[in-house]
């Protein structure tokens, strides 16, 4: 996992021209998430059996963003060079867990595991979680 401190901005930006897909969400809609993160990995051509696992890490990102972050953050998708790139940003300022002795806070962890690439961007523009994920096998 890469960690910055003090992004350039609360973003980071796809190819140029590619599409990008978005969605503002708040935790009641953290169901609306997980769907549009399905749709999105068939869409990009992800293979069946990686799909659960990929729903898992956007969960568990989306999850911290509107529980640890702010009330509303909004998550983007884009295909890079095959792969599919999935950014959670919320404008809270939150540190990766768990805490020594904690039974929760393991939500990165788990996303760093699913994902091939995982970076947290912290600072005082926000939050900002960007992973990858394999697309077309």
């Amino acid at each position: 996992m890469n960690e910055d401190v003090e992004p350039q901005s609360g973003h980071t930006s796809p190819p140029p021209g590619a599409p990008v897909k978005d969605l503002d969400f708040r935790l009641p809609d953290l169901p609306q998430v997980r769907q549009f993160a399905e749709d999105e990995a068939r869409a990009a051509g992800m293979p069946e059996e990686a799909i659960g696992d990929f729903v898992i890490a956007v969960n568990e990102v989306a999850t911290n963003a509107v529980t640890h972050g702010a009330d509303r953050a909004a998550l983007r998708t884009w295909v890079s060079g095959g792969d599919l790139v999935v950014e959670v940003h919320d404008e809270g300022t939150w540190k990766p867990g768990p805490m020594p002795g904690a039974v929760g806070g393991m939500g990165l962890w788990v996303a760093r595991l699913l994902s091939s690439d995982l970076t947290l961007r912290v600072g005082n523009s926000g939050s900002t979680v960007i992973m990858r994920f394999p697309g077309k096998s």
